[in-house]
C-alpha cells in the first residue's frame, strides 16, 4: 500500500506523519476534532497554555474510550446471555 507524507496542525504546531492513503481522511478528521475540543476549552475556560489544553483533552477522550468500552462490554454480556438462552432453547428442543 501507498504511504503519504501529510502534515498535521494540532494547536499551534504541525507535525509531519506517513500514513496509509486509505487512512489519510479518518487521520485528518482525528486532528480536527482535536482542535476543535482545543478551541471549547480554551474559549469554555479561558485557557490559552497549549500544554494545559492538550492535557484536557487528552483526558477528555480516555474518558470518552473508557465510557465507550464500558458499553461495549456492557453488549457483549447481554449478547453473550441472549446466545446462551438461545442455545439453551435449541439444546432442549432438540
Amino acid at each position: 500500500m501507498e504511504k503519504l507524507s501529510i502534515k498535521i496542525k494540532i494547536g499551534d504546531r504541525e507535525y509531519p506523519m506517513k500514513v496509509m492513503a486509505h487512512e489519510e481522511e479518518r487521520i485528518r478528521k482525528a486532528g480536527k476534532i482535536i482542535n476543535e475540543k482545543i478551541k471549547s476549552y480554551r474559549e469554555k475556560f479561558g485557557i490559552d497554555e497549549q500544554q494545559d489544553l492538550l492535557a484536557m483533552v487528552a483526558f477528555d477522550s480516555v474518558v470518552d474510550q473508557m465510557d465507550i468500552e464500558g458499553q461495549t462490554n456492557s453488549t457483549d454480556n447481554i449478547l453473550f446471555e441472549k446466545l446462551k438462552s438461545l442455545n439453551l432453547e435449541i439444546t432442549q428442543a432438540m
